[in-house]
């Protein structure tokens, strides 16, 4: 299991990176939706996710800290996905606004209009 979730976080970070390096506005975007999405990935698994656990420790039980999963990694990547969720938002009205003043969606400000 440790191996498919390695792969889909170097999937997802890889093709984010990729996307990113691309001139068009969209492609940028969507390269960052996909690095956010790596970087959820990556912190849910070095937050040790424990199936049928409860997510706080009570101390006066005695228990054992390595049985029960971290709550904060998980309240860490719930807010990264609506702050992301927003900065997308926001990124695809700049990227409209852009469009409509220019004319094309590239990075980089090249002229691409048709005569």
């Amino acid at each position: 299991m440790e191996a498919v979730l390695a792969l889909a976080i170097g999937v997802l970070s890889g093709s984010g990176i990729w996307l990113l390096l691309r001139p068009r506005t969209f492609q940028v975007i969507m390269g960052l939706s996909l690095v956010s999405y790596a970087v959820n990935l990556f912190i849910f698994a070095m937050g040790r996710i424990t199936l049928d656990a409860p997510p706080v420790i009570n101390g006066n039980w005695g228990a054992d800290a390595n049985l029960y999963a971290d709550p904060v990694p998980q309240a860490l990547v719930l807010t990264a996905i609506v702050i992301g969720f927003a900065t997308t938002a926001l990124f695809l009205v700049v990227l409209l606004a852009s469009r409509g003043l220019s004319g094309n969606d590239h990075v980089d400000g090249r002229e691409n209009r048709s005569s």
